[in-house]
C-alpha cells in the first residue's frame, strides 16, 4: 500500500461514514455533528503500487478461463464501443449533478443502452437524492487592484445575500494557524491556502490531507466570526481552473458561504495579504438546497448459467459535479462497466454466477445510490460474491486494489487472476481500498471488494472542474480498462473464492 494512499484513506475515513442518507447524518468524530451531507470521498487514484510477490503462473488457472481471457482481450482491444458510449454521455448529456435534468437524461440513456445491448433484468431502481443548485456566482477582488477571480462554489454551501458579501481576506495555511489568528478573523473572509502536493510515483496525490479543509473549513472559520470561506482548489496543477466538491456544516455553528478559488487567485490573495495590502473581496453566490429529488440506480445483468443467485457487481457512479462533462469522474467508470458486460455477452461467455452492472446515483454529494442499493437488495446481500468499482478515471490500468481487510488468501487469489491481464500490463495488486459505492452498498457482506486501479498522475488536474471533458480521456486506455474489468469479472464469476 502506498504511503499516499494510507494518508488519504486515514484522512477520509471519518468523512465516508458521514455520507448522506435519508436520515440525518452521523457526527464527525473530530467535530460536532454535521447537518449537511459529508463529502463522498472520491476514489483516490493511487500511484502505481510496488510489485506484489510473484503470483502463481497463469498456467495454474483453468484452461477455459485462460481462453476466455484471451478472447476478451483480443475482442475488446480491437474495438471501441466504450468510447462511443462515453462520447454520447459527455457530448450529448454532459455534467450530471444529482437532482438535475441531465442526470435524469443519463439514467434514461443508460437504461436504454443496456437494454439495446441485450442484457437481462435492466431496471432503474428509484432513489431520492439531495438537490443542491449552484445559481449565479462570482468573486471580485476590489482592491488594491480590482480584478475578477476564478471561483466555484462548494457543493452544499449556502448562498450569499443578493448583493453579496464584501470583506477583507485573511489567510490561514492550517486549522492551527486559523485558531492562532483569534479575533482578527471576525468580520473577514477566511482563505485556506493549503497546498496540495504534486503527484509523485513514490507518494501519489496529497488529496487526503487537503480535503478536510474543503469539508470543515467553513464551520471552522465561522466559529471565529468569519463571514465567508474561500479555499485554494484541491489540485496541484492549474490553468486558473477552480475545482469544486462537497462541504458540510457543523450543527450549532453559523453557516457561511464557501467556495474554491483557482490556485493562481488563491496565491494572489495570499501574496497581497502577506505584503500587508489587505485584499478586499466581494463574493456573490446564488446557491440553495432544494427538496430531495427522485433519481435512480441503473442495473442490468448477465445471468449466471449455474449459480444465477450468486452475484458479482461491476460499476461506477452516473452522477457528476455540475462542471465539465464528468468524463473521468465518473463517466469513464460507467461505460467501462457497461461495455465489460456487453463484451461478455457478445462473446457468448456466460459464467457460472451472475454479473450485475450497477450505475450508482448520487455518489458525489450524498451516496444515496449506494444506500439505496443496499436497501433494495438487502435480501440478497449475502449472495454477493465480489464487486469491482471504477471511480478513478479512465487512465491506463495497472491492476486492482482490494479493501484493506481482505485476507491474505484472497489477495493471493487476486494476484493469480491478474496474471490473465499481463498483455495489458494490469497485473499489480494492493490492499488499499476499493470504492465508496461498493463499500457502502455491500457493507456487512463477505464479498471481495475491488477497485480498478489506474494511473493517477493526472486525475486531480481535472477532478471536479471544467477540465473534466472527453478530450482528456485516451480511447486506448479506456479499452484496456474495459478488458481488465471484463476479464476480472468473468474470472470472479466463474471460479470459487478462497
Amino acid at each position: 500500500m502506498t504511503r499516499a494512499r494510507l494518508a488519504a484513506l486515514a484522512a477520509l475515513a471519518a468523512l465516508a461514514a458521514l455520507a448522506a442518507c435519508a436520515s440525518a447524518p452521523a457526527p464527525v468524530p473530530t467535530a460536532p455533528a454535521i447537518t449537511a451531507p459529508a463529502p463522498t470521498p472520491t476514489a483516490v487514484p493511487a500511484s502505481a503500487p510496488a510489485p506484489a510477490p510473484a503470483p502463481a503462473p497463469v498456467a495454474e488457472l483453468p484452461i477455459e478461463v485462460r481462453d476466455a481471457a484471451t478472447r476478451i482481450l483480443t475482442a475488446t482491444l480491437a474495438g471501441n464501443a466504450a468510447w462511443a458510449k462515453l462520447t454520447h454521455l459527455t457530448d450529448r448529456i454532459g455534467h450530471r449533478l444529482s437532482g438535475s435534468k441531465a442526470l435524469d437524461d443519463a439514467i434514461a440513456w443508460a437504461t436504454a443502452a443496456l437494454t439495446a445491448d441485450g442484457h437481462e433484468r435492466v431496471a432503474a431502481e428509484p432513489v431520492l437524492v439531495p438537490h443542491w443548485v449552484r445559481g449565479e456566482e462570482s468573486a471580485t477582488l476590489l482592491g488594491p487592484t480590482p480584478r475578477r477571480l476564478a471561483l466555484l462554489g462548494l457543493g452544499g454551501s449556502i448562498g450569499t445575500p443578493r448583493r453579496g458579501v464584501e470583506a477583507e481576506v485573511i489567510v490561514a495555511h492550517s486549522f492551527d494557524e486559523l485558531t492562532a489568528l483569534g479575533d482578527r478573523v471576525k468580520g473577514k473572509i477566511v482563505l485556506f491556502d493549503v497546498r496540495m502536493p504534486v503527484w509523485t510515483e513514490e507518494h501519489g496525490p496529497g488529496y487526503g490531507a487537503a480535503v478536510v479543509y474543503r469539508y470543515r473549513g467553513a464551520s471552522a472559520a465561522a466559529k471565529q466570526g468569519a463571514v465567508a470561506m474561500l479555499l485554494r482548489s484541491l489540485t496541484a496543477r492549474s490553468l486558473r481552473s477552480p475545482h469544486t466538491g462537497s462541504m458540510g456544516y457543523e450543527e450549532g455553528v453559523a453557516k457561511i458561504p464557501a467556495a474554491a478559488l483557482s490556485i493562481e487567485d488563491a496565491e494572489l490573495l495570499a501574496r497581497l495579504a502577506a505584503a500587508g495590502a489587505a485584499p478586499r473581496v466581494r463574493l456573490v453566490m446564488g446557491a440553495k438546497q432544494l427538496p430531495d429529488a427522485p433519481s435512480a440506480n441503473v442495473v442490468a445483468e448477465l445471468r449466471g448459467r449455474e449459480r444465477p443467485d450468486e452475484i458479482v457487481v461491476i460499476g461506477g457512479h452516473l452522477d457528476s459535479w455540475d462542471v465539465g462533462q464528468g468524463a473521468h469522474d465518473d463517466g469513464a467508470g460507467c461505460v467501462i462497466a457497461m461495455e465489460a458486460l456487453s463484451m461478455l455477452r457478445k462473446l457468448g461467455l456466460r459464467p457460472r454466477r451472475t454479473i450485475r452492472v450497477v450505475l450508482y446515483t448520487n455518489e458525489e454529494n450524498g451516496v444515496r445510490g449506494a444506500r439505496g442499493y443496499a436497501a433494495a437488495h438487502k435480501d440478497e446481500l449475502t449472495r454477493h460474491v465480489a464487486a469491482i468499482e471504477s471511480d478513478s478515471g479512465g487512465f491506463a490500468p495497472w491492476g486492482f486494489s482490494a479493501s484493506e481487510e481482505t485476507s491474505a488468501a484472497r489477495l493471493a487469489h487476486l494476484a493469480r487472476l491478474t496474471t490473465l491481464l499481463a498483455p495489458i500490463g494490469a497485473t499489480r495488486t494492493e490492499a488499499s481500498g476499493s470504492g465508496t459505492d461498493v463499500e457502502i452498498s455491500l457493507a456487512g457482506s463477505s464479498a471481495l471488494l475491488l477497485g480498478l486501479g489506474v494511473d493517477g498522475s493526472h486525475y486531480f488536474d481535472y477532478h471536479h472542474s471544467d477540465g473534466d471533458t472527453l478530450d482528456k480521456v485516451d480511447p486506448g486506455a479506456l479499452s484496456k480498462n474495459v478488458a481488465a474489468m471484463a476479464v476480472m469479472a468473468y474470472a470472479l464469476a466463474e471460479l470459487d473464492l478462497p
